[in-house]
Order: structure tokens, then C-alpha cells, then sequence
């Protein structure tokens, strides 16, 4: 294995078909057709990643709307000003639609300088009010713009007009989330049409994006990483891995960086404890890294740097904070040449920029320096990689986190940071993979699914694949179906939000990693039934036992599949990684048994495949170190968990007709036993101090 190139932890290798950014007459690629087509509803949330032209569609199903649909005004919400640029101009009829999107110059208040800054917020209400006023269509803002407009001009001020929301995941069902309390008024309200969109709906800090009420009046259009990155023309591959660094992070960072490589590279804020606290001299060791410095572009800033190979490279500075120079550099990284020329720029190095909206569509690796602030901004940060461009065939994410020393007197948060990158890596091993359709067995083929040579065949278990839609169906023994129209949809559409909740449950993660007994069941029935209860607690015990069995078997076959392949990873003669299957293949071999049921799945840990990533990324001592400060702080059962497995207890004596027993050779019916017990002192406790 070579030193620059970590064993990844997820790789999804594309058909690159073409398909996704293919248009049709209309000028429409195929999920712009897909949410254009739900144009009618009044509540639309769109859920699909970056560079696959939510704001492009979003023009479209505006224009509908104003011209068909007797909706007043089109307001486009933003979280920063920067993203403000993909709502401008579009001449959409020279692609075949029936108008262009057009926006007053003076009514893109993106574009006002400062925009960001709160005072200036507050004075862009007026034109806001001035906007609300006029006869013109479309107006375009920030986040902070527009929570400042509804409390000095009120929720009625919105009447009759479409507020599309960006970037939706800064939404927070927290009530201390003021355009998310507003966002709930005006729907409240009920008078106004809504349409949001995000490439990931989840949030860092495990809050739901709506109130389960509010999300039950959206209809959702997804349209998913893996169709998107299965049509593209050029990219192939997409890797994801994190590495271990001891001393300096700079250190460390020089075996990963390659200046031959379209990077950007995003250093640790001065405040964490990965940062040398000195932000310049961080920059200026890589550039020298990089090679020679030779001085700046006077039109771009960028700086020269010759490689040592005597090519001369082009780097951008993000983080040197004075004004003129990040503007004008910013200002050369956000022009037509620098996405119409590969070579305008090479590295770009950053510091809390050049991530969510950001579009370099040459960027091959993305280099992030310590574990950042939530799944979100991970996923945000692997974006910036994953655009389709000519030439580009491999793209890559590295976290470059913290080992933490046996000295360090910060172990518990390094062991923290290992634990989020992993969790980052679970969940992009879902996002990145085909959907998941299970049904109980025996029902029949679907429709336009392949089922390998022999075809579908009655009393086997049977996989299909869809390689158009990038979907599975799966038939699963003993599988429990949804019965109400919600836990439907939560089964169809938002399986990896539950899978987000259970990857960031702390107990869980640790317990599935480092507890050599933990009994899988443990996880898989009592943590995750547990989150499904948590979020969903007005559905049914039946309906949320069936998203706990979708969700569950969403994650263990993504796991099983990803293990397979990753396996399957070998190094070449050049020292380049060569992958010798696919996700499909893995997952057709992962299935390669006469039957297959829920219990077999609820019985295989869902972090086992994590775990054989972490031991070859970390050296055997450090996992040794982690795996006691983890082993050091488990604790006893709590009463709630108590209670949770003597239901399973109860469910568990109904199906075999007697009690599970403690001397068991059965690890989960010792866990089940232990469980009863603990729930059965809790109990006599309360009824003692009652």
C-alpha cells in the first residue's frame, strides 16, 4: 500500500452511463423531470445530491407556478450569499422549455455586499417589503434576509407567493430554529406554496429537519447519489477514507497531498486542537510542500508554486483574511474560466469556505483536515468532489483525523473524533448505495428487475436489481410490513434518515465496535427499536417494528455488500488501488444463500465491517488504546434499556414457548434473561421506595 493512498472505507464504482446529466426536450435531466412533474403540489421537498441541478429545477417548477398555478411571487431563500449565483439568469428556452428565468438585478439581494452580515440582513427587509410590492416575479436572498422579513413585515406579508427554501437541512424542528419556527407558521398558515431542497436531509445534531405533521404534508421527490453518480459520462470511482496522523497534522498532510492532484484542501479552525494556531504558517508549509513559491496571479491572487517536476501549479488562498485579497480571490474562483478551464486553478486551500453550494467541478480530492461539526457538512464537504468533468475518472474524500497518544491528555476526544469519522464513512456507504424495496417472501417478481441468470424462482429467496432506477427488491423471511400511509412512506423514503439516528447513537457505535460481547440483537433490535420509537412514537408497535426490520436490513446488507468489496480492494503494480467487484456483485454475493430472513439479519453486528476498515487504518497499539478508553466508560443497563429487552423477552417466550434462560449457550437469550432480571430489580426498587 502506498503511503498517499489510505485503504478506502467506502468505494462505489459507477456504469458511467451518461444518463444522469442526459436532457430531455424540454431541456430537463432526469431528476429535474422527476420533481417537474410534481409541479402541482403545494408542498414539494426535493432530496438529491450535489450537481444534479436542484436550482435548475427549481426555475423550472417556478415558472409553472407563476404562470399556471396563480402564485404571485417566487421567493429563493439561500443560506449564504455565494449560493445566491446559481439562481441567476438562465436562458431556458434555448435548451426547450417555453420561457427563461429571469431576475431583476436589483432584486438578487445575494448580490449587495455583506450580505451575510446581520445589520446588513436587516437593512435588505425593506426591499424585501419593496419586492412584495411590485409587480416583478422573482427575488432571491439569504437565509437571514428572510427570517428578518418575516418578523418586521409578518407571516401574512407571504400570502399567495412560492418561498423555495435551499440547502433545507439548515431547517431544525427545534423550536430555538427561528426560519424553522417560521417555516411551521407558514405552513400553519397554509397559504403560501413551499418548495425545499437538499442534497442531505439530516442534521448533525440528530434534531429532525420538520415535525413529523409539518413532513406529512410534503411530497418528497428523491433522486439519489447513486443514480446520480451512476449517469455520469466521465467520473468512475469515488473513494472515502480517513487517516491517522500523530504530531503535526502538516506532517501528515504532505504523504496525502499531491499537486498533481485537483485538491482542496480544508484546514482545521484555529480553535480546535488539531490547528497550530497559526493559520498562515499552516498555509505557507503546504505551498512549500507543493513546491516553489514564485510569486501571484495580479488578476486572480493565486499563487505560482513550481512543482519539482518544474510544472507551475496555481493555488488559492482562502484563508488569509484580508478583505481585498480573499474577494478577489473568491471572486476568480466563482468565474466562468474557472469552470470552463481545468488548469485555471490547481489547490485550493481553505478555512470554512469552499464547502455547501461551492462548485469546482475539477476537484478530484477532497483533504479535510480533523472531524467536522456534523454528518452534514461531511457530506457537504464529499460534494464538492463528486461533480462530473471531462478527463476526471477517480475522485476522492480523506479525513485526516488526531491518533490519539497514549500521553494525550485529550484521549476521550480523540476516541470521539475516530468515532464520528466512522460514522461519516456508515453513512455514505448508504447514501451512496442503490435504494432498498423489501417485501416478505414469496410475493413475486417485480417489474423491470433483473434477477440474475436463473431469474426469479418460487420458494428461493430472490434479489432483483433495477439498474436504472438503482434500486433493489429484496424478499426477506419473516419481514414485517407497514401498515398506515406514513410508516409506508417512511419505509419507501426515509430509511436513511432512521439509519442517521442509529450511526449517531453513541452507545450503539461504541458498543458494536469495541465490545467483543455484544450480542448483534443487542443493536439491532433493542438501539435501533429504541430510535424508531423515539422518532415515530405515534405510529404503532407493529408500523415501528417494521421500520426498525427496513432500516436494519438497509444498513446490514449495505455493510455485507461494502465488506465484500472492499475485500475484493487490491494494490496494482503502479501502486494505484484496483477494485475487482462491484456494490451490486457484493451484494448478489452477500445474498448467495437459500434463505434469508429478518432474524438472520437482526444476528450480524452492523459495525463489523467498520471495524475490519479501522484495524487496517490504525496501527494495532492505537486500537488497542481505543478500544480500553471505550471498554473504561461502558456502563450498566438503564432502566428504559431494562425495559426494552424484557418486551423482547416476552416476544421471544411467545415465539419458543418458554422463558429465555441466563446458563443459555445462546448469547442473545442471556442478554434477553439479564434484561428481565435488571427490569425485574428496577421494578422492586420503585415499588420499595413507592
Amino acid at each position: 500500500m502506498t503511503e498517499d493512498r489510505p485503504i478506502p472505507a467506502v468505494r462505489l464504482v459507477t456504469a458511467h452511463s451518461g444518463a444522469s446529466t442526459s436532457a430531455n426536450e424540454l431541456g430537463m435531466r432526469p431528476m429535474q423531470a422527476r420533481a417537474y412533474a410534481h409541479r402541482g403540489e403545494q408542498y414539494l421537498l426535493i432530496k438529491s445530491p450535489p450537481a444534479s441541478g436542484k436550482s435548475r429545477a427549481l426555475m423550472f417548477i417556478a415558472l409553472d407556478k407563476l404562470t399556471n398555478q396563480d402564485v404571485k411571487q417566487a421567493i429563493i431563500v439561500v443560506p449564504e450569499r455565494s449560493i445566491g449565483a446559481s439562481f441567476a439568469d438562465e436562458p431556458l428556452s434555448t435548451y426547450g422549455f417555453w420561457a427563461d428565468w429571469k431576475v431583476k438585478p436589483h432584486w438578487n439581494l445575494c448580490n449587495v455586499p455583506g450580505a451575510d452580515d446581520v445589520k446588513v440582513a436587516k437593512s435588505k427587509v425593506k426591499a424585501v417589503g419593496e419586492f412584495l410590492a411590485s409587480d416583478d416575479k422573482v427575488l432571491v436572498c439569504t437565509h437571514a434576509t428572510f427570517r428578518f422579513a418575516i418578523e418586521e413585515l409578518g407571516i401574512e406579508a407571504f400570502d399567495g407567493r412560492l418561498i423555495a427554501v435551499d440547502e433545507f437541512h439548515h431547517v431544525s424542528a427545534n423550536p430555538d430554529n427561528r426560519l424553522g419556527a417560521q417555516l411551521g407558521q407558514l405552513i400553519a398558515r397554509d397559504k403560501v406554496h413551499l418548495v425545499a431542497m437538499t442534497g442531505s436531509y439530516f442534521r448533525g445534531d440528530s434534531v429532525a429537519v420538520l415535525t413529523p405533521e409539518d413532513e406529512a404534508k410534503f411530497t418528497t421527490v428523491t433522486y439519489t447519489y447513486y443514480e446520480q453518480l451512476n449517469g455520469y459520462q466521465w467520473l468512475k470511482t469515488l473513494d472515502i477514507a480517513y487517516s491517522f496522523y500523530t504530531g503535526r497534522y502538516i506532517d501528515k498532510i504532505n504523504d496525502l497531498l499531491d499537486p498533481a492532484v485537483k485538491t482542496i484542501v480544508h484546514i482545521p479552525s484555529v480553535n480546535s486542537r488539531e490547528s497550530t494556531k497559526d493559520k498562515h504558517r499552516e498555509v505557507e508549509e503546504i505551498m512549500d510542500h507543493l513546491g516553489t513559491w514564485k510569486g501571484t496571479d495580479d488578476a486572480t491572487g493565486f499563487h505560482l508554486i513550481e512543482t519539482a517536476e518544474g510544472k507551475i501549479i496555481r493555488v488559492a488562498d482562502l484563508v488569509d483574511d484580508e478583505p481585498s485579497k480573499r474577494d478577489r480571490v473568491s471572486t476568480a474562483l466563482k468565474s466562468p474560466e474557472a469552470r470552463k478551464n481545468r488548469d485555471y486553478v490547481d489547490v485550493i486551500i481553505a478555512l470554512g469556505m469552499a464547502k455547501e453550494g461551492f462548485d469546482w467541478i475539477w476537484c478530484e480530492h477532497a483533504l479535510t483536515v480533523g472531524y467536522r461539526s456534523s454528518l452534514t457538512e461531511v457530506i457537504q464537504i464529499i460534494g464538492r468532489a463528486t461533480r462530473d468533468a471531462p478527463g476526471k475518472s477517480v475522485a476522492r474524500f480523506t479525513n485526516l483525523i488526531a491518533e490519539p497518544a497514549a500521553a494525550d491528555d485529550v484521549v476521550a476526544e480523540a476516541v470521539n473524533d475516530t468515532l464520528k469519522a466512522i460514522a461519516a464513512s456508515l453513512l455514505m456507504e448508504q447514501v451512496l448505495a442503490p435504494r432498498f424495496e423489501f417485501t416478505p417472501k414469496d410475493v413475486g417478481p417485480k417489474d423491470g428487475y433483473d434477477y440474475g441468470p436463473d431469474g426469479y424462482q418460487e420458494g428461493k429467496t430472490n434479489v432483483g436489481f433495477n439498474d436504472e432506477r438503482g434500486q433493489f427488491h429484496f424478499e426477506l423471511k419473516d419481514l414485517v410490513e407497514p401498515s398506515s400511509v406514513e410508516a409506508k412512506r417512511i419505509c419507501a423514503e426515509d430509511i436513511n434518515e432512521v439509519i442517521t439516528s442509529f450511526i449517531q447513537d453513541k452507545q450503539a457505535i461504541e458498543r458494536g465496535l469495541f465490545d467483543p460481547e455484544v450480542v448483534p440483537e443487542e443493536l439491532t433490535q433493542v438501539r435501533m427499536g429504541k430510535i424508531v420509537r423515539e422518532r415515530y412514537p405515534e405510529l404503532s408497535e407493529t408500523d415501528q417494528e417494521a421500520i426498525r426490520q427496513h432500516a436494519i436490513a438497509a444498513l446490514n446488507i449495505t455493510q455485507q455488500a461494502a465488506k465484500i468489496v472492499t475485500e475484493s480492494v487490491t494494490e496494482g503494480d503502479d501502486g494505484e488501488l484496483k477494485v475487482n467487484t462491484s456494490f451490486v456483485d457484493g451484494v448478489r454475493k452477500f445474498m448467495n444463500v437459500r434463505e434469508l430472513d429478518i432474524d438472520l439479519i437482526d444476528r450480524i453486528n452492523p459495525f463489523d465491517a467498520a471495524y475490519a476498515i479501522l484495524a487496517r487504518a490504525m496501527n494495532e497499539g492505537t486500537l488497542r488504546q481505543v478500544q480500553a478508553a471505550i471498554s473504561a466508560r461502558k456502563s450498566t443497563l438503564t432502566e428504559e434499556e431494562a425495559r426494552a429487552f424484557a418486551v423482547r423477552a416476552v416476544q421471544w417466550k411467545r415465539e419458543r414457548g418458554r422463558s429465555p434462560e441466563i446458563t443459555s449457550q445462546d448469547p442473545w437469550e442471556r442478554q434477553l434473561a439479564d434484561g428481565v432480571a435488571a427490569f425485574a430489580r428496577f421494578k422492586a426498587k420503585a415499588a420499595t421506595n413507592g
